[in-house]
């Protein structure tokens, strides 16, 4: 093996290293108490938003890993270095990739990808259904002009051909309805049974 090869395999170990262990209990924990804050733009919190895209996917009678992302999918808002008022200045805090990669430890594609996928799932509704952009909150129009707006024709078509992107449209159209407040929905222990049997073997 070169010195190149080995210093790169040496420094994807240590990164990997680094990365904290993803647990169940870590992500209620996390959820627990950073998901207190008010979710960007909207009247609920991040929490509340979280169990109603999990409750959504539930009560449409999706898989255990789709429910899993439902959950998750905004991980990477509670993993981030970065804050809200980076993206009123028009940064992309990138939390789809960044909570992707951090759950990829620990959990199956069929969960990090639609995870991964899901801010694409609204730039391609937004390209192929002419209403769905007059349906999305306010804070979501916001958010999609950061992150580059509704896909050109190439990038619909592209994106329709990725693996998991039905899926991942399935996580944003429970997203999208997933902003309700004072709706009840089950606590995040509810949930547990999901994540456990979405974890790798």
């Amino acid at each position: 093996m070169s010195v190149f090869l080995e210093a790169r395999k040496r420094k994807e170990t240590d990164r990997k290293e680094t990365r904290p262990v993803i647990t169940i209990d870590a992500i209620f924990a996390l959820y627990a108490n950073e998901g207190l804050q008010a979710y960007r733009g909207e009247r609920v919190s991040q929490l509340e938003h979280a169990l109603q895209c999990a409750f959504n996917a539930e009560q449409d009678g999706a898989p255990a890993t789709l429910i899993t992302a439902a959950l998750l999918h905004d991980y990477g808002h509670y993993v981030h270095d970065m804050d809200a008022s980076e993206l009123i200045r028009g940064v992309h805090d990138r939390h789809d990739a960044i909570g992707a990669t951090a759950l990829s430890d620990a959990f199956v594609d069929a969960v990090t990808a639609p995870v991964r996928l899901h801010i694409e799932a609204k730039r391609y509704l937004c390209a192929i259904d002419a209403g769905y952009l007059a349906r999305l909150s306010a804070g979501s129009t916001f958010s999609l002009r950061v992150q580059g707006g509704a896909h050109t024709p190439q990038e619909a078509s592209a994106f329709a051909e990725t693996p998991f992107s039905s899926e991942a449209v399935c996580v944003r159209r429970w997203d999208d309805m997933a902003k309700q407040p004072g709706l009840k929905t089950p606590d995040l222990e509810h949930f547990r049974p999901y994540l456990s049997a979405s974890l790798k073997g």
